[in-house]
């Protein structure tokens, strides 16, 4: 396709780039359009395609028209995308469309590329390892956890104390200074649920009690008009919860899995705090490789891949879209290197073939099959239904990556 490029931007992973389309393109577009609408359209007083091509061409000028331009714009994207050989990152946009009969079709094309990683240095770095031990009262923190899951709430006379649920309504004044009709809310004192004034207020009841007192709003409070503020609050408390937990015994442990005595359960524990404390080891000597590769080897990623991690991560989170300024001003770090990472496993993995092949694949899924004491074919079938089958061949490529940079760089 006959067109002119200009680049007016090239900044990073960003391209802006202004296309031109030559008149005599534009017309055999139109030709083309206007031929296929005579073959196919009725027209009063002419059988089906036998219509005059200038009749149908006046009749439906912008039709055909609009046609001919998204026929354009697709030709000439691909035409520039193979010219200048980019690698779109996502999906490119089209501006300021310029599209007046007799003349070129101009208009501006921004499209996002992935990142040519060159990767110079990936060897020599020297990373630490550090392994946090686990120790009797760490096993004991995790059984209380445990026992603080399996709580019951029982009611209580006595006043509320941290920790305790309650259900209180509640009422603040308004800008007037009346106080509403109060809302049932239900609260764990202690859990950053209530401002402290409140809870405080709380504290100082009996179940049945309804008090009046002006409580002073905190100056870190997430409403900046509400801050320092001091105002009438009236607080009625329904009832008084505490959590009851269960002994620690031979019973709980067979409640909680199949363990013959509390003993068994903190061994199972342990051992598996020693190998979350393995794999926390294992991550941050990864990272810490990342980070100095990363540092050693300065390249862009494109901002729409990291807004979208950051949307899958407020999905996840669930968080309202009047905070996505703030949470994405706090997560966008974090985003950006979760990128950098993915990049340079991508490009390793591509470079030096470490990518996981079909026979790694069965290998993984006979392994699961094998602990699932299953046939590795049904196995497979549903791992492949869930749309597992990707994480884990991400898996095996990480591991292979991480391998190959292990084996040129010192751990210590």
């Amino acid at each position: 396709m006959q067109i002119e490029i200009k680049t007016k931007k090239n900044e990073g992973t960003e391209r802006l780039l202004e296309v031109s389309v030559p008149v005599n393109v534009v017309e055999d577009a139109e030709e083309r359009t206007a031929k296929r609408y005579a073959s196919s359209v009725r027209l009063p007083g002419f059988r089906p395609g036998k219509a005059p091509a200038a009749l149908v061409r006046k009749r439906f000028r912008d039709a055909i028209r609009q046609q001919a331009l998204e026929s354009l714009l697709q030709e000439a994207y691909q035409e520039v995308i193979e010219r200048e050989k980019l690698k779109p990152a996502s999906q490119p946009h089209v501006h300021d469309v310029q599209f007046d009969e007799g003349k070129p079709l101009v208009f501006e094309l921004h499209v996002e590329v992935r990142p040519e990683l060159e990767l110079a240095r990936t060897q020599g770095f020297r990373v630490s390892r550090t392994l946090s031990p686990v120790t009797d009262d760490t096993v004991t923190q995790q059984l209380d956890e445990m026992r603080d899951q399996r709580a019951n709430w029982a009611p209580a006379t006595e006043k509320p104390a941290p920790g305790d649920m309650v259900t209180v309504l509640l009422a603040t004044a308004d800008d007037t200074g009346a106080l509403p009709e109060g809302k049932e809310y239900r609260l764990v004192l202690g859990g950053g649920q209530a401002i402290p004034g409140i809870e405080e207020l709380i504290m100082r009841m009996t179940a049945g009690q309804t008090l009046e007192d002006s409580v002073r709003w905190p100056d870190d409070f997430p409403d900046e008009a509400q801050r320092g503020k001091t105002k009438p609050v009236r607080v009625t408390l329904q009832d008084v919860k505490r959590k009851a937990l269960p002994d620690l015994d031979d019973a709980f442990a067979r409640e909680v899995g199949d363990f013959e005595s509390l003993d068994a359960l903190k061994t199972t524990v342990r051992t598996d705090l020693e190998s979350h404390a393995e794999r926390e080891a294992d991550a941050a000597v990864r990272q810490q490789i990342i980070d100095q590769i990363v540092q050693s080897n300065a390249f862009d990623v494109p901002p729409s891949w990291v807004n979208q991690l950051i949307d899958g991560y407020m999905k996840a989170y669930q968080i309202p879209d009047e905070e996505r300024e703030r949470f994405s001003a706090e997560f966008r770090p974090v985003a950006e290197r979760q990128v950098r990472r993915d990049l340079i496993i991508d490009t390793l993995a591509e470079r030096e073939s470490l990518k996981a092949t079909e026979a790694d694949i069965d290998e993984r899924v006979a392994d699961v099959a094998q602990k699932r004491k299953a046939e590795p074919g049904q196995v497979y079938a549903s791992l492949q239904k869930a749309g597992r089958l990707q994480e884990i061949e991400r898996a095996i490529t990480e591991e292979k990556v991480f391998k190959w940079l292990l084996e040129r760089n010192t751990v210590e």
